[in-house]
């Protein structure tokens, strides 16, 4: 653990202006070592855009991890189950809780960042037509996991790895994906030679993908820790890769790409405390608009959307924490303006877990377009995502709920625009315990959601996932789709 963090040069904890949970150290147990144990019974609930990448974090539970340890080991594997839209070049946002959590847990936010800063030492890079966002994944995970896991990340890593390593087949969602941008993402090479089939076509739904030298790159994150993928060899080899791919990283660009810990934005409304994800990931900012809105019968359709676009037009600068306390303000407020439609936004996915001792993290994660760039860092494997200096910033929102200092729901959504509306719906419905109120709520909008209404721990018989039936996802113990 210690050399994973002197990889990542990350800031002190006590300088981050998180939650003040407590000491982030925790009992290290193997997953998958000699001495590792099955669990019987209930072990909590997944929900995921992805199958093959929630049965990893169904494992991780099983195996005794807890939701943290879970929700890091999905992200890694959607890096190869769904690179579309969460590569290992990929951004985003989670949201974490735990019972006796003080100020509604604590939120990590790693978006996408914009064009790469020069280096000194590196010197001009090449032409860089397709501008990339600096690998934020990696790093988001492996603060998130750091400060509310109970693991060493790099067993974590060890179902993303087979997935790589091993093959498995394309999901629905990859193969849709890859059929909606199969021509721009052919002409790359490297792209080509991992996506593209004999016939000169995508691979399709059922097609078995392998991917050696994203397994090479994430076996390196195993051995070496997550900063050699932003100060090491790996981090070298991906920026001379990005480089020849038009990407424009630069190792200052990597060093300089760190997550950041902050307070969530809360709102409790008879005796249910929800914590949302906080600006700049302000998806979750609409959700909670739209959320309490629902809550106080006046739920008027797009008001998330509406909310949000409000917020990016008069949000002005700031650090992390001062937007933060800006939105809070509104939102205590009651008064938060409505702005215009939207822009077209980049896709996402979003997935929550709870485990059997009622933590949970609800996150979403963007490559701020369908594939990025749609280019490959070569050798690395890794798809590029694009740099958020030249797209709309993407709609992330992610919700835990609570009650008596226990879990009782948890929501988040993908869709572009229409994400924070589904997500407030949905959890609306996963608060209530009511499967039916949990159904689609807007036309693109699609949301996965875990209801425990008698509150966990303690009360496991209650809970279900939910998630889109519109989609491909997946829903753990005892899912109701």
């Amino acid at each position: 653990m210690a050399s994973m963090l002197s990889g990542c040069s990350f800031l002190g904890f006590g300088s981050w202006g998180g939650s003040g949970n407590g000491s982030s150290e925790h009992a290290v147990l193997s997953l998958f070592g000699s001495g590792s144990h099955m669990i019987s019974g209930y072990v909590g609930n997944i929900v995921a855009d992805e199958p093959q990448a929630a049965l990893a974090a169904q494992t991780v539970l099983e195996r005794g991890g807890n939701a943290a340890d879970a929700a890091a080991a999905l992200g890694l594997a959607l890096s190869a189950t769904l690179p579309s839209r969460a590569s290992l070049g990929a951004g985003g946002a989670c949201l974490a809780w735990r019972p006796g959590d003080r100020h509604g847990g604590e939120a990590f936010v790693f978006l996408p960042t914009g064009d790469s800063p020069p280096d000194a030492v590196q010197g001009p890079t090449g032409r860089a037509d397709r501008p990339a966002s600096a690998p934020m994944l990696a790093r988001g995970l492996f603060v998130m996991q750091l400060r509310y896991g109970s693991v060493d990340f790099a067993e974590l890593t060890q179902p993303a790895l087979q997935l790589a390593r091993g093959g498995f087949e394309v999901g629905t969602q990859l193969a849709a994906d890859l059929e909606a941008v199969q021509a721009p993402l052919l002409a790359d090479d490297a792209a080509r030679g991992i996506f593209g089939r004999s016939d000169g076509t995508v691979m399709k739904a059922g097609d078995i993908l392998l991917q050696p030298r994203l397994a090479g790159s994430l076996e390196r994150i195993r051995s070496a820790g997550p900063g050699d993928l932003y100060m090491g060899s790996l981090a070298r080899t991906f920026v001379s890769a990005s480089d020849a791919a038009g990407g424009g990283l630069t190792m200052a660009g990597l060093r300089t790409a760190l997550p950041q810990a902050v307070l969530p934005l809360t709102v409790t409304v008879q005796g249910t405390q929800v914590s949302f994800l906080p600006p700049p990931a302000d998806g979750g900012y609409g959700m909670a608009v739209a959320w309490r809105d629902i809550e106080n019968g006046r739920s008027v359709s797009g008001a998330g959307a509406r909310a949000v676009a409000g917020w990016r037009a008069s949000e002005g600068g700031g650090s992390a924490s001062v937007l933060t306390a800006r939105a809070q303000e509104l939102l205590d407020s009651g008064h938060t303006p409505s702005g215009g439609a939207l822009p077209n936004l980049p896709a996402s996915t979003s997935f929550a877990v709870v485990d059997r001792q009622g933590e949970a993290v609800s996150c979403a994660l963007t490559m701020n377009n369908l594939f990025g760039t749609g280019r490959v860092a070569g050798s690395t494997g890794i798809v590029l995502a694009a740099s958020s200096a030249h797209v709309p910033r993407p709609l992330l929102p992610a919700a835990i709920a609570s009650r008596d200092g226990a879990f009782v729901a948890a929501a988040t959504a993908s869709g572009q625009a229409d994400a924070a509306d589904a997500a407030a719906a949905a959890l609306s419905g996963a608060i209530q315990g009511n499967a039916d109120a949990m159904k689609p709520a807007t036309s693109a909008g699609r949301a996965n959601a875990i209801s425990c209404r008698a509150g966990l721990p303690g009360n496991s018989a209650r809970c279900f996932g939910a998630v889109d039936p519109r989609g491909g996802g997946y829903a753990s113990g005892g899912a109701r789709n």
